[in-house]
């Protein structure tokens, strides 16, 4: 066990506590999906974002889970437009229709990654 060390605040003794800093793919940037999981475990289970936090794995949990979303919405993108393929002369011809139809792909594909790795 460490020994706790104070500093002297006004005439109060505060302790010196510190987080361990998390090395866990320190390098890699959060994205989108990674973002919105803590948010989502912020406010609405702040238990099991506490503890998390204090266990040292919530950078582990949060990096897992955008990998995990980003590869099932890469997933569900390309069988989205194997099942409904959209012809690539529309784009040319008529772009506002591309758009979205790809804009439906894409929604319907958040939509499905919001339910199975952000809000559970």
């Amino acid at each position: 066990m460490r020994e706790i060390t104070y500093h002297k605040e006004g005439d109060y003794y505060i302790p010196d506590l510190y987080l361990a800093e998390d090395e866990y793919e320190k390098n890699y940037h959060i994205g989108k999906y990674g973002h919105l999981r803590l948010e989502y475990l912020k406010k609405h289970k702040k238990a099991d974002y506490t503890i998390m936090l204090l266990d040292g794995t919530l950078r582990k949990h949060i990096i897992d889970t955008d990998k995990q979303a980003k590869a099932r919405y890469d997933t569900l993108m390309k069988q989205m437009q194997q099942k409904n393929p959209i012809d690539e002369n529309l784009k040319d011809t008529d772009p506002l229709k591309w758009i979205g139809l790809m804009n439906n792909y894409k929604y319907s594909s958040e939509e499905i990654i919001f339910k199975e790795f952000i809000y559970i």
